[in-house]
């Protein structure tokens, strides 16, 4: 005999209902907090525009189109002592995303060397890598950053070096790079006519590497047929560039570092202390991410690797096709954080005199212009759009690879 219950109607709403019911506890205790936030930002901001009245000062940002005055030495646009403080400002931002970019790329790919290498059979070469992650992680980067930068400055030769018939030093790759105390002369790209396609079509091979390496990864798991795809992507990444700069007539070429006088001319230049904070950052955090790497790798079960292996599958492949996918779910949430942390450090760089965006804005402009609180909330602005940005394109790839349930 089956007996049937009626299922109870909820109870209606009430007043009471905000604390005494679970339903809505929550959301009335969230509301109190937010109340209770909001409150207490409009006291300070209250209290910080009435302490300003009352000594004659104001917010303004009038400052930012005022002439800035000061050099920059390491420009990635056009920039005169004459511009505004607001272009300043805006080189000394693209210094810091060129140096967050750089240390980003470079840390990841030693840190991943590093991690997978500290689980070699190799005696040596596990105690080197193992020697690497617990010097380099347990010393203060600004030390690394100041190590580097002296060993730069003191080891390389000065453009002096490199004239006459005595030269003392020569340059590099078909006397195209010079390697100086004063950094690193490099070859300039110029650009004419028709340079706009072969970008659009550098551009387009990037994205059919990725359509490649996709499709091969498909064939694998789903017919197991096992399709190389280094070569293949080294062609696609320079054949169709170069086969559009030569039907094109060379659009784009190269304009080179000369010694003219007392220092090189021409070409670009990449300044020592950009170097040095470069690889700092990115062999300091490289160790830390050499740890995540190791513990992303050593939490996959020993069954997968074994029964790779079981099939055939030679070591590397056993790493590139089965352990790192999947080690990959655990690697990149504090990986994510490194990302931050090689962003946010890339603030010492006034310690070696490299221009970014603390050396600016928070720097000369702040002391000039005496707008401490208009600088500083622009600072604060700019690192989190930046770490917001770094977070959110970091988390639409760590839920691509996530499990996904079926």
């Amino acid at each position: 005999m089956t007996t049937i219950t009626d299922t109870p109607a909820p109870a209606s709403f009430r007043l009471s209902s905000l604390i005494n019911d679970t339903r809505y506890r929550s959301y009335t205790f969230q509301f109190i907090a937010l109340v209770a936030i909001i409150a207490t930002m409009a006291f300070i901001g209250g209290n910080l525009v009435r302490n300003l009245a009352a000594a004659g000062l104001n917010i303004s940002y009038d400052f930012l189109g005022a002439q800035a005055g000061y050099d920059i030495n390491q420009r990635p646009i056009s920039y005169e002592s004459t511009d505004t403080h607001g272009r300043a400002a805006i080189v000394g931002l693209l210094n810091t995303l060129i140096v967050a970019f750089l240390g980003c790329i470079t840390a990841t790919v030693i840190g991943v060397i590093a991690g997978v290498l500290r689980l070699s059979p190799n005696w040596l070469v596990r105690k080197l890598m193992s020697i690497y992650v617990e010097m380099f992680r347990n010393v203060p980067v600004l030390i690394w950053i100041l190590i580097i930068f002296s060993i730069m400055i003191n080891t390389t030769p000065a453009p002096r070096a490199f004239k006459g018939e005595d030269a003392t030093a020569s340059m590099w790759f078909f006397d195209s790079v010079a390697v100086t105390n004063r950094g690193v002369f490099l070859p300039k790209p110029i650009y004419e006519s028709g340079s706009l396609i072969v970008g659009i079509v550098f551009l387009l091979s990037i994205v059919g590497i990725f359509a490649f390496r996709r499709y091969a990864r498909k064939q694998l798991y789903d017919h197991g047929k096992l399709i190389p795809t280094f070569w293949p992507s080294v062609a696609l990444f320079f054949v169709p560039a170069i086969l559009a700069q030569l039907v094109l007539g060379n659009p784009i070429t190269l304009e080179y570092p000369e010694l003219k006088g007392f220092n090189f001319k021409g070409g670009m230049t990449v300044r020592g202390s950009l170097i040095a904070l470069w690889f700092a950052l990115a062999i300091y955090t490289g160790a830390f991410i050499a740890e995540n790497v190791r513990a992303g790798i050593q939490a996959i079960p020993k069954g997968q690797t074994e029964a790779a292996g079981a099939l055939g599958l030679r070591p590397g492949r056993i790493m590139n096709l089965v352990v790192l996918p999947q080690a990959l779910r655990v690697i990149i949430p504090p990986l994510i954080s490194q990302y931050l942390n090689i962003t946010k450090n890339s603030s010492l760089a006034i310690a070696v005199g490299y221009m970014d965006l603390t050396g600016t804005l928070g720097g000369i402009t702040l002391l000039q212009t005496g707008r401490a609180i208009e600088a500083v909330l622009l600072l604060m602005l700019f690192y989190l759009t930046i770490s917001l940005s770094i977070s959110f394109v970091m988390n639409i790839y760590n839920n691509s690879i996530k499990l996904k349930e079926r």
